[in-house]
């Protein structure tokens, strides 16, 4: 199992982030990731940033199996995103032969913070994508219908 833990400074960047995204300060795609946690049963929150890929929406976690990886699949799917309001999504994990085109977007987006966990650069042949798939979960996000 691919997991590269975050330094604390990473958390604390996080976090921060999370909480500019929920009120609605960081760009339209970055939001707050709110998933229940599958020990403690409480919700627990995550900044994370979307690729859109033939007009639908994915998050991809580049540091492998995440906490928030293991809630969301522990949930079934169930998660909230925020960004000035709440909104219920369902997430549905892409295999990884799906992933490569996802990856690759992602990358392209988000390069500067998000490199060395792909040690990838964002121009690198579908193959090279599809050698690291298995490591990097992807999940479309589905609106939820209300």
């Amino acid at each position: 199992m691919f997991y590269r833990r975050p330094t604390r400074f990473t958390q604390l960047m996080n976090r921060t982030m999370a909480w500019l995204a929920a009120i609605g300060l960081t760009s339209s795609d970055t939001v707050m990731l709110e998933v229940k946690g599958r020990r403690s049963g409480q919700r627990r929150s995550n900044v994370v940033t979307w690729v859109d890929v033939d007009g639908q929406r994915y998050l991809v976690s580049p540091r492998g199996e995440t906490e928030w990886v293991r809630n969301v699949r522990a949930a079934g799917g169930q998660a909230v995103l925020r960004r000035r309001r709440r909104r219920t999504v369902r997430l549905e994990e892409v295999p990884a032969q799906g992933r490569p085109p996802v990856l690759q977007a992602y990358l392209r987006k988000t390069a500067l913070a998000t490199r060395q966990h792909f040690g990838l650069q964002p121009d690198a042949p579908q193959e090279e994508f599809q050698a690291v798939a298995a490591r990097h979960p992807v999940f479309r996000l589905v609106e939820a219908q209300e």
